[in-house]
């Protein structure tokens, strides 16, 4: 019988796994090509839908700048193809070189978001990295939102999670836009729709607070139109409102939550007024926040990167866990569980907190700014440095898997530096993207639909949030759904890892976490991989759902998925055992919310005006995937810096026109747009364009590189080490 993946004709289901939503698909195969993509209407939750990304796949797939073969970097600077065998031999002997002379430390290993593709890829890595011996393992995360995990480390954990979206009766999104984005926060199964049913159908009330109306924004009930990095006032004030009009829920508090008395003594200097004047909105709207979300049966809180990007991420997911605990918006006993397990191991939650664990300072140091292994991973912020500082400890050589870093990292000139000066810089991309055109390696990859997948990913999402992952008993498996092109040479990037492994002689240890720190529902499971045998795709899968609460095997005789309502649980009752409390007053927290002041906001003179830069995101393109997809790169070619229009004019600039935007840490040239939902005196561009330092400049084409405004070591967290990316002061003029 044939596979799916050699049958040459059909349509096939499959999940999208170009981000976390996993929506699922339905794929046109013509002669073992994927030619088109829609929705699958026959899958629970998701009702057909999928984002132009995902309709592109096709492209993805076929498109011209996709490498079939894996690429070695001549002395010249040319790139020519290798074989992946050959690439693996010559890269096991440098690596086993560069560890002979500078010890293990000296290599490290960076995964981006592309992780999606297969999850599997990263334990595979970071396996091989522990056989290697060094703890140099960095991610996204360490740069995108590390404040969550941090945070949650900080208050505590409730494992049997928060009532289903559909019972919210209000929900306060921050810095977030679901419909753009589709990242965690809110229901990542078609996003529009739960949105539409809520809002209209139920009268949930949805609250926006962004300095932009973003596409969300457009659909709320009210928009606080908060200046950047100023949200943890407005969470304080809600907090400082809840609390002095006794709307806590008094009985939850005092038999599962401490510190009550540290955050109301901070609180208590938070006024609506003063808070309202530190974000420059109505004092007014803050009250009716608090008053919309306490009165509530039950709501919720999304935070999305802005105020990661603006430094206060870490504070801003604290406080929305605690306005979430001081309502006791917690599922109670004899609840429906709201995020069960299917190909996740079997768990049985109670209505009690697991407690609060060290959010850093428990792992490896790094060289410099006191930095280290934290909740969020180790400082990926931190990493140019550990690359270009001299001495003992120094990393020397590169691994980027899922990634490019040339476009994710801050301080790009300091990237581009950074990676240019390793001894050996190892890149698997579908293209030649800009990290790859800097790498010594190019390794080709398979890509999504090349490779078999799950759901467990969007299950496992709840463990890096509340509001993350899937909401009911959903499960999911599909096959490999086209064979990679004929005469191609790609591997999965968990291929390169065990290869390498081979080649050196070592014993890998896949590790499979299910939860985050000490907040684990099960012992992490440790599989011991064949090393003489190589595994399947499906081999590793299989491994990962060992323990599932559903078999594998069950969730396969489903094509399209399907609610395994027999795996449904309720909430049992605390144990009389349990002393754990949630923490609402962490000392760090609190002493950061008293010396708590937002970024200074606006200038005085237009020709002098200080903007304040802020990200924003794009529905095709997933971070710099897809700005060479024959099918969205045309809709979206470059990533224009958003105004207010009254701000364009003030500064006489022209739409479409090219302008210079400056900050301490250096310039870009950007084409000028304008966005009438934009608060005025902010600038609003998308990351991940541009091309590298020593390229040509294409402002209408590859776009600018924001990443050349922000400075790694000037303004940075303490913990996690995230550089400021957002709220950043810029100047702008008119280029000639």
């Amino acid at each position: 019988m044939k596979t799916a993946a050699e049958d040459q004709n059909g349509i096939r289901p499959a999940l999208c796994r170009l981000c976390g939503s996993y929506c699922p698909i339905l794929v046109t195969v013509e002669k073992g090509r994927a030619t088109k993509v829609t929705g699958d209407r026959n899958a629970p939750l998701y009702e057909g839908y999928t984002c132009p990304k995902g309709r592109a796949l096709p492209e993805h797939h076929n498109g011209p700048s996709r490498l079939l073969s894996s690429r070695k970097r001549g002395p010249d600077g040319t790139y020519a193809p290798i074989s992946s065998d050959d690439a693996m031999d010559e890269i096991a002997q440098r690596v086993q070189s560069i560890i002979a002379r500078h010890g293990p430390r000296s290599v490290a290993l960076y995964w981006g978001t592309g992780l999606c593709t297969f999850p599997q890829n990263v334990n595979i890595a970071a396996a091989w990295m522990e056989a290697i011996g060094s703890p140099m393992v960095f991610g996204a995360t360490a740069i995108d939102k590390p404040g969550a995990p941090i945070a949650q480390a900080l208050h505590g954990h409730w494992p049997a999670g928060h009532p289903p979206f559909e019972e919210a009766e209000a929900w306060i999104l921050i810095g977030l836009n679901p419909l753009i984005s589709r990242s965690g926060g809110f229901p990542p199964n078609n996003p529009g729709l739960r949105l539409k049913e809520a809002v209209d159908r139920r009268g949930m009330k949805l609250i926006v607070i962004d300095p932009r109306e973003t596409e969300t924004a457009g659909r709320a009930d009210l928009h606080l139109q908060a200046r950047p990095g100023s949200d943890p006032a407005i969470l304080a004030a809600m907090i400082h409102v809840i609390l002095r009009e006794r709307l806590q829920d008094s009985a939850f508090l005092d038999e599962n939550v401490m510190g009550l008395a540290s955050l109301k003594a901070v609180t208590d200097d938070f006024p609506p007024e003063r808070a309202g004047a530190m974000a420059g909105v109505d004092p007014a709207a803050i009250e009716e926040t608090a008053r919309i979300f306490a009165n509530s049966r039950y709501a919720g809180i999304g935070t999305g990167v802005g105020p990661s990007f603006s430094l206060t991420g870490t504070l801003t997911d604290y406080l929305a866990s605690c306005l979430m605990t001081l309502c006791g918006f917690w599922s109670r006993a004899g609840d429906r569980v709201t995020k069960p397990h299917v190909l996740l191991p079997a768990y049985q939650p109670r209505a009690e907190p697991m407690a609060p664990f060290p959010a850093w300072g428990t792992g490896e140091r790094l060289r410099m700014r006191g930095l280290g292994y934290n909740a969020a991973g180790m400082p990926t912020g931190a990493l140019p440095d550990e690359i270009l500082t001299e001495g003992e400890g120094r990393v020397r050589a590169l691994f980027c898997m899922a990634g490019n870093p040339m476009m994710a990292w801050p301080d790009q000139h300091r990237a581009f530096a950074a990676l240019k000066s390793l001894d050996l810089l190892v890149t698997a991309d579908l293209e030649m993207s800009a990290t790859a055109r800097i790498s010594d390696y190019v390794i080709a990859p398979k890509l999504t639909l090349e490779m078999p997948g799950t759901s467990a990913l969007v299950e496992s999402a709840k463990y890096y949030g509340h509001n993350r992952g899937i909401e009911g008993p959903y499960g999911r498996y599909f096959p490999a759904v086209v064979a990679p092109p004929e005469g191609a040479d790609v591997i999965a990037d968990w291929e390169l890892y065990y290869g390498l492994a081979q080649r050196m002689g070592l014993q890998l240890a896949m590790k499979t976490a299910f939860g985050i720190g000490q907040h684990l529902e099960i012992e992490t499971q440790i599989d011991l991989l064949d090393m003489v045998s190589k595994p399947t795709d499906d081999d590793l899968i299989a491994l990962g759902c060992r323990k599932s609460r559903v078999p594998l095997d069950v969730v396969k005789s489903y094509p399209h998925g399907r609610m395994f309502n027999e795996a449904q649980l309720r909430v049992l009752p605390r144990t009389a055992e349990c002393e754990a409390r949630l923490d609402i007053g962490n000392v760090r927290m609190m002493a950061e919310l008293a010396a708590f002041q937002p970024p200074p906001f606006g200038g005085s003179e237009a020709s002098h005006r200080i903007f304040m830069m802020v990200s924003r995101r794009t529905n095709r393109m997933m971070n710099s995937s897809g700005r060479l997809n024959p099918k969205l790169a045309p809709l979206e070619p470059t990533n224009p810096a958003f105004l207010h229009p009254d701000d364009i004019a003030d500064l006489r600039l022209v739409p479409s026109g090219q302008v210079e935007i400056t900050s301490r840490h250096g310039s870009i040239t950007a084409i000028v747009q304008p966005d009438a939902g934009l608060l005025r005196g902010c600038l609003s561009i998308t990351q991940g364009f541009g091309g590298n330092p020593d390229e040509t400049d294409d402002p209408e084409g590859l776009g600018c590189n924001t990443g050349r405004l922000l400075s790694a070591d000037a303004e940075f967290d303490p913990i996690s080490g995230i550089p400021r990316m957002g709220a950043v002061p810029v100047r702008i003029s008119k280029r000639p």
